[in-house]
């Protein structure tokens, strides 16, 4: 491979495309993620606001989601995502489909957060006359930030490493540097450097998430 001055703007670009659809479909997916965690919550049996009907179809159709491969789901969705955006090429073509497959994963992330905050706190809350909504925002989402942190960590690697499965249907990103040259046209070093940038940026994801949750963590003070 000859790493000339086209080779290095390729692989600026594949970084800069990978960025836009990890943080971008992470953004999204939270927006949605965390509502439908909040609702399952306290949607629950043992809630704040029991309505098992309501949670068991919610978590069923999370669960159906979440069953479904994220390359599968990619190719599912291409109508839906030319409807969107216009295209099923390049990296924002890839956020929908990003979307579908993390937004269910967020929820049930979000949802295990919720559930470890003791329920003594919540109890005492309930016996202030606090609302359903002073319960949620004043309590669950304070106390669980620390593990919401760690979940933010998990859930944009997992992300991260579904958009580099994009790249078999051009999608763009350093996956698709990576499947391009590395696998069909057998240049080994491409797919080195593609990895470690790949991980380079994993680690960097989960530095920074572990020292927020590090720091918001009120137990460690």
């Amino acid at each position: 491979m000859v790493w000339d001055a086209a080779t290095l703007e390729m692989i600026k670009d594949g970084i800069l495309e990978t960025f836009l659809m990890v943080f971008g479909s992470s953004l999204i997916s939270y927006l949605i993620g965390i509502p439908l965690g909040i609702i399952l919550v306290v949607t629950d049996t043992d809630g704040i606001k029991p309505i098992p009907a309501l949670q068991k179809v919610l978590g069923l159709v999370i669960n159906l989601l979440r069953a479904v491969p994220f390359i599968i789901m990619l190719i599912m969705m291409l109508p839906v995502t030319r409807a969107i955006v216009g295209t099923t090429l390049g990296a924002k073509a890839v956020i929908p489909p990003l979307v579908a497959a993390a937004a269910p994963y967020i929820a049930r992330m979000v949802e295990s957060s919720f559930k470890e905050v003791d329920a003594g706190v919540i109890e005492a809350a309930q016996s202030m006359g606090a609302t359903t909504w002073q319960i949620i925002w004043k309590v669950l989402l304070p106390e669980s930030k620390p593990s919401l942190m760690v979940g933010a960590a998990i859930s944009m690697t997992t992300i991260l490493g579904y958009s580099t499965m994009a790249g078999f249907v051009g999608g763009g990103g350093l996956g698709t540097i990576a499947i391009n040259y590395g696998y069909y046209r057998y240049q080994t070093d491409m797919m080195l450097v593609t990895v470690v940038i790949l991980v380079i940026i994993v680690q960097i994801i989960q530095e920074t998430w572990m020292k927020l949750a590090k720091v918001s963590d009120k137990r460690i003070r």
